[in-house]
């Protein structure tokens, strides 16, 4: 024999039993008649997995970051060396680098004017490496709160668990 407990709602997404004051069920959209903890666990469980997405979209942009920063190195040694081809170096230096070309000289063939282009790729190369190292910080704060997440999701199934054990045993 199965018995239900007959709800009426008391209040917005809350239920009780009926005929009495007592609240223990909560509603969302996708799922009717959470108890507290399962309503604690969803929602843990929903802002760790938010949190674990947001932490793929900052790995990935930091990985290209990362081959940015690769490839900057070595247009700079092939312009401080004078060997590398200025319309290619150049052509990266403004497309992926960002650096304006009113910024850099017209041609590489004296020591000043590969400098200058040096200078201008290594300070822009020292700007994202910065934004990288700010990144990295990000995604270790995104990892913890992923993790925190986690584990009051954990610490609320151990408590039910520990709550359900007592009461049995009471009985």
């Amino acid at each position: 024999m199965s018995s239900t407990i007959q709800t009426v709602p008391v209040a917005t997404n809350r239920y009780a039993p009926a005929g009495s004051d007592a609240i223990n069920l909560y509603s969302t959209e996708t799922a009717p008649n959470l108890t507290l903890g399962q309503l604690v666990q969803a929602a843990c469980m929903k802002a760790a997995a938010a949190q674990e997405a947001q932490s793929v979209l900052k790995m990935n942009t930091m990985t290209a970051g990362s081959e940015k920063l690769d490839q900057a190195a070595t247009w700079l040694k092939g312009i401080a060396e004078g060997t590398a081809d200025w319309n290619q170096a150049k052509a990266f230096l403004v497309d992926t680098m960002g650096i304006p070309a009113g910024n850099l000289p017209d041609d590489i063939k004296s020591y000043d004017k590969r400098m200058q282009a040096a200078s201008a790729l290594k300070d822009k190369m020292d700007t994202l490496s910065q934004a990288q190292q700010e990144a990295m910080v990000e995604l270790q704060s995104m990892v913890n709160r992923r993790d925190v997440a986690h584990s009051t999701s954990s610490n609320v199934v151990r408590a039910l668990g520990t709550s359900l054990s007592s009461n049995a045993a009471n009985f």
